[in-house]
């Protein structure tokens, strides 16, 4: 009998155990030195983004930088809650918004791989309102005309947000209002995102296909088109397809109620520093992701992250499509997502960089002005959180804070130099 109930202890203990390391996978970590990373040289880095902290331009934050497969730097900032004194810590979950739209821009490759869509394909193939839409030119005095589109939009130009496609906010922002779609937050809405995506299709938008870069809902588009194409949720393809296999186990749509304790919380800067965001505020606020309807699955800004999480997912892509075993993507797929495919189009936001197939690609250092490499990619989210990939230097970064409204990018343009110049072979 005592037999018994020690192996059902020890059989429970062993459960326990295998679940918190399911729950906190992580890359393996390693010291700075070993993957050529001065230690001394990174205490640069640590003390500017303390002092960001103290200086009230961030109330914390979580740094990462793998290099080699390893993670070699690996640090939380400042009070995931000020107003109640609770330090930030790595494991805690933040509100990465678009970059959102690099995992369901994998998702989509996945599905033309499997050879069930090609993004060559229109998206009125899969979104019969999309078949004929139309654009909304500006006139001198104000008003605008509303014009056939001169060609149907294919997943191609959602993908490289080429498609006209903005946030309900440009010359025919009124339309957008009436429609009840303008900005990137979608959390509280309790319509599935097909829906929503339809009465788009309805809408004037901004730019000719092909013609323009309009950073807007093209991957929430794209996210519809894997419900379609897959048959399940976007949250099912996604679990399924990348999340889970990749063990990305702190990434959802929205939280479990066992997990929503570790969601920083988001503030606003002011007069007097950093106040916290309304609660639930919507788009600058803390946002439905605890409480909300669980409907709408927002493939351009709606998941919830850990820096350990976002840093799996982008080593999978600095590995070509693989990580631990798990194959996502080919190779090729990778190749063809990172490179620029904007041609005679600029990106208008920084020189010398381009666009890919969900990701910016560095194509001029000297026009960028900032240090890195020739092949880098990366984005970034509208809580301020920002990650990059650097082949050359076989190197990951995440940076995850919430705050929203930005009034500076400072840390964003440190954080390159700082990382960089700790570099030694």
């Amino acid at each position: 009998m005592k037999v018994k109930k020690y192996a059902s202890m020890l059989m429970l203990f062993v459960a326990i155990i295998n679940l918190s390391v399911l729950s906190a996978q992580t890359l393996p970590e390693t010291s700075p030195e070993a993957v050529g990373i001065s230690s001394n040289r990174l205490t640069y880095l640590t003390k500017t983004f303390n002092d960001f902290v103290k200086d009230d331009a961030l109330p914390g934050s979580v740094l990462l930088v793998a290099r080699h497969g390893k993670i070699a730097y690996y640090k939380a900032f400042g009070k995931k809650d000020i107003e109640k004194n609770v330090p930030m810590k790595k494991t805690d979950m933040f509100r990465i918004a678009s970059q959102t739209k690099a995992i369901v821009s994998v998702g989509i490759m996945m599905l033309q791989e499997q050879g069930k869509l090609s993004i060559t394909d229109e998206v009125g193939k899969y979104i019969p309102e999309f078949k004929k839409t139309t654009v909304a030119v500006a006139k001198e005095d104000g008003s605008y005309n509303v014009v056939a589109a001169k060609r149907a939009i294919t997943l191609r130009d959602l993908l490289t947000h080429t498609s006209g496609i903005g946030y309900g906010n440009g010359i025919a922002a009124d339309k957008w209002k009436e429609a009840g779609i303008q900005g990137w937050y979608f959390a509280d809405r309790k319509e599935p995102i097909l829906e929503t995506v339809k009465k788009m299709g309805n809408l004037p938008f901004d730019a000719q296909p092909g013609e323009q870069f309009v950073y807007g809902y093209s991957i929430d588009i794209l996210g519809a088109i894997i419900e379609v194409v897959s048959g399940e949720t976007l949250n099912d393809f996604l679990h399924t397809n990348i999340l889970g296999p990749l063990k990305m186990n702190d990434t959802y749509f929205y939280l479990p109620k066992d997990k929503k304790d570790r969601l920083a919380v988001v503030y606003s800067p002011s007069g007097n520093g950093l106040e916290k965001a309304p609660n639930p505020g919507g788009m600058v606020g803390q946002g439905a992701y605890v409480d909300g309807p669980r409907t709408s699955y927002s493939g351009g800004a709606g998941l919830v992250s850990t820096a350990s999480d976002y840093a799996r997912f982008l080593q999978m892509m600095l590995n070509k499509g693989t990580l631990n075993g798990a194959r996502i993507l080919s190779r090729k797929s990778v190749e063809l997502m990172t490179v620029n495919h904007l041609r005679n189009i600029k990106f208008p936001w920084a020189d010398g960089t381009g666009f890919g197939l969900g990701f910016t690609v560095v194509e001029d250092l000297g026009a960028r002005g900032t240090m890195g490499s020739v092949g880098e990619y990366g984005w970034g989210g509208a809580y301020h959180s920002t990650y990059w990939v650097d082949p050359k230097e076989d190197m990951v970064v995440v940076y995850l804070t919430q705050v929203i409204p930005t009034k500076t990018m400072e840390d964003h343009e440190k954080l390159h130099s700082l990382i960089y110049q700790a570099l030694e072979e």
